[in-house]
């Protein structure tokens, strides 16, 4: 086993660079709602609701100009895949002269009983079509894991998702899968974290996963957001279950992209009436900044305490050397 120390920085690169965001997975289709210019489809004052996909737990925005919907309502909406029941969230809330939404689409209606049964009753046959079908990908050997199976609402339709690392040639798994069910079959491959959406798990943290739990807007989350945050580039440390780097990187990623525009980065050199000052230690949570001057003096001075002039780091006041 080869020692850390010795682990070249371009092998360690490669490795970390393996937990980002592949470009194909970017692309895969994942979303199912079909969205339309806002401003056809509601005025201002049109109540804006959040609904989820329960098969899938996708997040969108739907208007409704009815009666008040409460949360956990079942209602009825267009997707690509034909008209299915989503689950509303709860009403989004507007301040007055906010745009309108740029992506959102429509709520047909309030879902009828008989819809909300059959959806229940269409759930236990997904969990019989599930285990067929991840048998028959073992008969054919197919390097692909099934992920979840749906039936839609009003079309005789059946999805299938899964995840896998290339192209797959399934082409004799759904002419079995239509010998079974005498449907059409639709297989629909998606990334390692709409799995993780649609799975759902406890993270590293102990809480679940967010995009499970809180969002479903995967954001692309690159290596620069952990190097900005001074984090270990230990794949162990910053990457999730689903095996790329944790969503949760790109949340402060905002906060630590301001404050190194305003703060000297370690190794920077910070001049002030004829001294130069080494910046040793920068602490972005706390707002501190150690620095060294040539003569031994060591100064921990808040963040806000620097200033960019004519591309040279400089005090905004006169420094005192620490006591």
């Amino acid at each position: 086993m080869r020692d850390l120390d010795t682990y070249g920085s371009e092998e360690l690169e490669e490795d970390i660079a393996a937990l980002e965001d592949k470009p194909a997975e970017k692309c895969l289709d994942s979303t199912v709602v079909i969205v339309e210019s806002g401003e056809k489809l509601f005025t201002p004052d049109t109540p804006v609701y959040r609904l989820r996909l329960l098969y899938s737990h996708e997040t969108f925005l739907a208007a409704y100009s009815g009666e008040t919907l409460n949360p956990q309502s079942m209602v009825l909406v267009p997707t690509r895949y034909g008209r299915d029941l989503a689950q509303i969230i709860g009403l989004v809330p507007r301040k007055e002269g906010t745009p309108l939404f740029s992506e959102i689409t429509r709520i047909e209606r309030l879902a009828l009983p008989e819809e909300v049964e059959k959806s229940l009753i269409n759930r236990n046959q997904e969990q019989e079509a599930f285990t067929i079908c991840k048998q028959k990908i073992e008969a054919h050997q197919l390097e692909m894991k099934l992920v979840s199976v749906h039936y839609l609402l009003e079309e005789p339709k059946i999805l299938f998702f899964f995840t896998s690392e290339n192209r797959v040639d399934f082409r004799e798994l759904v002419k079995d899968l239509v010998s079974i069910f005498k449907i059409r079959i639709e297989l629909r491959q998606i990334g390692v974290r709409d799995e993780a959406r649609e799975v759902g798990g406890l993270g590293v943290c102990g809480r679940g996963y967010c995009c499970h739990m809180i969002s479903d807007n995967l954001k692309p989350v690159s290596i620069k957001m952990a190097k900005d945050q001074n984090l270990s580039l230990n794949s162990m440390k910053i990457s999730g279950s689903c095996g790329r780097l944790l969503c949760c990187l790109a949340y402060e990623h905002c906060f630590y992209s301001e404050q190194r525009r305003l703060i000297p980065p370690e190794g920077s050199k910070v001049y002030q009436d004829g001294t130069v000052w080494k910046v040793l230690e920068v602490n972005m949570i706390l707002g501190k900044v150690k620095l060294a001057a040539d003569d031994g003096r060591q100064i921990q001075a808040a963040s806000s305490s620097f200033e960019k002039v004519d591309n040279r780091w400089t005090f905004k006041e006169k420094v005192k050397p620490k006591a």
